[in-house]
């Protein structure tokens, strides 16, 4: 069975990031992907110039106009943006007993911030409770925590211990640590699993958080296991990046290759 997954999250006109990537990750790992859109950003790839967020009741509309017609099998949340907009979105999936993926995005790669305090308060109210994981980069985590940002994998590992303590497991990326090794550390009831991977060299990482996100809750959806879910995610988001040199999409921070495997 080929499993449905819905993304909510906000567009990306060049296509890197956004539901853009959520829908080609989800495609490339197997799932039929859907979109329900919080947010209107002008970017490229050199960065983001302005966002326009959707009304809440908008994205609620779009939300129920999926669970009431469509199966469901696992959800991505990204961007949201607004209080408002983390209280619709909570109010359409609480109860349904859904995987959810939550990438909490708070700022572009080009370094714009997203998120707002209130919009902060939102994603911890409503929707931190409603998830299964949330996947965090280092400064993400220290946002979330009210701290400095870990400096090494001790204080990695105590920040996803803090957030797991929330109540959802805890995908904590070290890509932001120093050195050649980007450490990642998932905690969840069975406690800590760190997955290893050497620093890579290559001009396509946009989007990457959006990428493993949705191929994430793909996996999950596939296999239902979050352990074994994390593992392809992974490798498959390591591949997209390695495959970014074959494209030629803008002047900045390029996309990753969703489809590296259809290429090869």
């Amino acid at each position: 069975m080929i499993p449905n997954i819905l993304s909510i999250a906000g567009s990306d006109p060049s296509g890197g990031a956004g539901v853009q990537a959520d829908l080609k990750a989800i495609a490339a790992n197997g799932g039929y992907g859907m979109a329900a859109i919080t947010a209107l950003t002008v970017q490229n790839t050199q960065g983001v110039s302005d966002v326009v967020l959707t009304d809440p009741g908008l994205v609620a509309a779009q939300v129920d106009a999926i669970l009431t017609d469509i199966r469901i099998d696992a959800v991505k949340i990204g961007m949201l943006g607004s209080e408002a907009i983390c209280a619709a979105v909570a109010g359409c999936l609480a109860g349904r007993g859904l995987p959810v993926v939550v990438d909490p995005v708070m700022s572009s790669t080009s370094g714009r911030t997203l998120t707002g305090q209130q919009a902060l308060e939102g994603f911890l109210h409503y929707i931190v409770p409603l998830s299964t994981v949330l996947t965090p980069n280092l400064p993400e985590a220290a946002v979330l925590l009210g701290c400095d940002e870990a400096r090494d994998r001790g204080e990695m590992l105590d920040q996803a211990e803090q957030l797991h303590a929330l109540g959802p497991a805890i995908l904590l990326k070290g890509g932001h640590l120093p050195g050649p090794q980007c450490p990642d550390v998932l905690v969840d009831e069975t406690g800590p699993h760190w997955f290893e991977a050497e620093r890579m060299d290559m001009p396509g990482t946009h989007g990457t958080g959006c990428t493993l996100s949705s191929a994430l809750a793909t996996q999950i959806a596939v296999l239902g296991d979050l352990c074994a879910g994390v593992a392809n995610a992974k490798t498959y988001t390591r591949n997209a990046i390695l495959g970014s040199g074959g494209l030629e999409v803008g002047q900045g921070v390029g996309p990753t290759d969703h489809f590296f495997a259809l290429r090869r």
